[in-house]
């Protein structure tokens, strides 16, 4: 099978393309920042992941909201758009999503069927997944995978973190009791795969155990042998990243029901597991 893969030099998309290509299929790479080119690799193709899009961890300001919305809902229109001119025997698109399409809560727990939330990230996820829904206009199978806290060690925001929990400066953010929903990158490659292999989506990638932050920063502090006691004040948060601090500061207790009712088996069900692995 050959597939294409937009966004394959980005943290997730490096690991899903060696995945694939471990297991004999043909990997094809392409940027969604020219959306035509990316689209005159496909026609070939018998599928299409999209990993494609703005990276959320930086300081937002009104021009980085608009390159995050332009990059999940402007660039995969004109590539959908630019495809449906061509004739292609491309069978599948797989988009990605992220958790954040629920919204943010403290109490609340979500699953693949629990409604979108209201804020600016959830908006973009409802733009990005109706978006990427549009394939099946073209005679594609659409799968979404919504993916929560990527954990990995050459790439997402672990190896950011790891320095100043490693000089013992790490501590919770803010109140610490928001929910982290996460996932290790190889579990996350594996829903991916899934989803190319023809399970229904939507799907959440992120582990079957979220913890709160704090729970979080205890775990790595731990794994790090070091202690964990200096917590990151909101305002000092919001003063680095602006608007984009909600992330953090706002969580979302997220379930795989989908994943595991269709059989898949965790390799890192427990985040001191995750965190040994990586680490």
């Amino acid at each position: 099978m050959k597939i294409l893969i937009l966004g394959a030099s980005g943290f997730v998309g490096k690991h899903l393309a060696a995945a694939l290509r471990r297991r004999g299929e043909e990997v094809v790479e392409a940027s969604l920042r020219d959306p035509e080119a990316a689209a005159a690799a496909a026609p070939e193709c018998d599928g299409i992941v999209n990993l494609a899009g703005e990276p959320l961890g930086q300081r937002w300001n009104a021009t980085v909201k608009r390159r995050i919305d332009e990059s999940r809902v402007e660039l995969p229109r004109r590539f959908l758009d630019a495809l449906a001119q061509r004739p292609h025997r491309t069978a599948f698109y797989i988009s990605a999503s992220a958790i954040g399409y629920y919204g943010t809560s403290e109490t609340a727990t979500f699953v693949e069927s629990s409604p979108p939330g209201d804020d600016f990230v959830a908006r973009i996820c409802i733009g990005w997944e109706r978006g990427a829904r549009r394939a099946a206009d073209l005679g594609m199978r659409v799968g979404i995978v919504r993916s929560g806290f990527v954990l990995g060690n050459d790439g997402g925001a672990l190896p950011r973190m790891l320095p100043p929990f490693r000089a013992g400066m790490g501590g919770v953010v803010g109140s610490g009791r928001q929910w982290v929903s996460w996932v290790h990158v190889d579990d996350l490659v594996k829903i991916y795969i899934m989803a190319i292999d023809g399970t229904d989506s939507p799907l959440n990638g992120c582990a079957p155990n979220p913890v709160t932050n704090a729970t979080f920063t205890q775990s790595l502090g731990t794994a790090l042998h070091r202690p964990a006691k200096m917590p990151v004040p909101t305002f000092a948060l919001r003063a680095m990243l602006g608007e984009g601090a909600d992330i953090l500061l706002r969580g979302q207790r997220v379930l795989p029901q989908r994943v595991l009712q269709l059989g898949y088996r965790f390799e890192f069900t427990e985040l001191t597991a995750a965190l040994a692995n990586l680490l």
